[in-house]
């Protein structure tokens, strides 16, 4: 993995199962928010998917688009693009309907300073889309944030376990869900919560943020010594899938891979793939951001691509000198500041 051009149609190859699922889906699907590191990405797979099974629906992608190259790029590979400001009710209620909904719009860097914005966003927005789109099937993306820190050796918490969110972010996290929560039961809108953990793209996310510290000398922290991460792909295909388990009250579903993945290891193995040393400050905690997503993986499979698979693409990318995006996980944070 070196190019951009081979990362995007990596990311954007569809599986049989998810061109079966959206077939059995009926209508439109529209993606709010589809601007941000993910929603690209989601718009062209599922509109690979829908050419791949001769499906007759539309993928629509609504943005701020301030970046006016992304939405070229988009609608040359066959998806509709709206230019909206979701927070201005103007703009929200001239949205055409669709009976499928892939809600992704949040903010969560520059909560800090910023906490109104990120309650808007993530606790006020959540309202006024559930309100227009009462009629729809929604896939709310969310975070495991919203979960406690739990033992490392527990294998993370499942979705049976109470929120117990640290920080305004995860705090505004768990307020999106009760307010998509509140108008599925007063409407009764089918809907799923799907709680994502830290997806992995080479351009962005946790073993790029290891490598990058790994070739600049830099020491690891490793308090927060273990994490979940997921390919992009996966993790785009898994929401677009979830389309088919909505409910109503909703379901809620934690998407990630299968590992508790240690920190040290994974560094250890980036370094020697590079050729470096990797650098460690600390020790790990007791606790960690943990996820148990087997439920996902009964529903849909494990994921495609494997996690060794992605620390082989990250060295090779980090070797080749690909494009990197300056947005940090801040996997590391034990405080909730973001």
């Amino acid at each position: 993995m070196r190019t951009v051009v081979e990362l995007e149609s990596r990311l954007a190859e569809p599986s049989e199962s998810l061109v079966r699922d959206l077939a059995s889906v009926d209508g439109d699907i529209m993606i709010l928010g589809a601007g941000g590191k993910m929603g690209p990405s989601l718009a062209r797979l599922a509109m690979n998917a829908i050419r791949d099974g001769g499906l007759a629906k539309r993928v629509i992608a609504v943005s701020r688009f301030s970046d006016e190259a992304a939405r070229v790029e988009l609608e040359e590979a066959g998806v509709e693009t709206i230019a909206c400001d979701l927070l201005q009710d103007g703009e929200l209620g001239k949205l055409p309907d669709a009976a499928n909904i892939i809600y992704m719009a949040g903010n969560k860097f520059g909560t800090k300073g910023r906490e109104y914005f990120t309650w808007a966003m993530n606790a006020y927005l959540p309202g006024r889309v559930a309100d227009k789109y009462k009629d729809s099937r929604i896939v709310v993306f969310s975070s495991g944030n919203v979960y406690p820190f739990s033992p490392v050796g527990s294998g993370g918490v499942n979705e049976s376990v109470p929120p117990g969110p640290i920080g305004e972010y995860a705090q505004s996290c768990l307020g999106r869900e009760r307010v998509f929560e509140y108008f599925s039961q007063l409407n009764g809108t089918p809907m799923l919560i799907y709680r994502l953990n830290y997806a992995i793209d080479m351009r962005y996310g946790v073993l790029l943020e290891l490598a990058k510290s790994i070739q600049a000398g830099k020491p690891i922290d490793l308090t927060m010594g273990y994490a979940n991460v997921i390919w992009q792909g996966d993790a785009n295909a898994m929401a677009l899938r979830s389309l088919t388990k909505c409910s109503n009250p909703p379901s809620i579903l934690n998407i990630t891979g299968p590992e508790t993945m240690s920190i040290r290891w994974a560094a250890q193995e980036l370094a020697g793939r590079l050729g470096s040393e990797a650098v460690f400050a600390g020790v790990e905690a007791d606790t960690a951001l943990l996820s148990n997503a087997s439920r996902s993986h009964q529903h849909f499979g494990y994921p495609r691509v494997s996690l060794l698979q992605l620390i082989d693409w990250t060295a090779e990318w980090i070797q080749a000198g690909g494009q990197t995006w300056n947005k940090p996980t801040h996997f590391q944070e034990r405080r909730g500041d973001f």
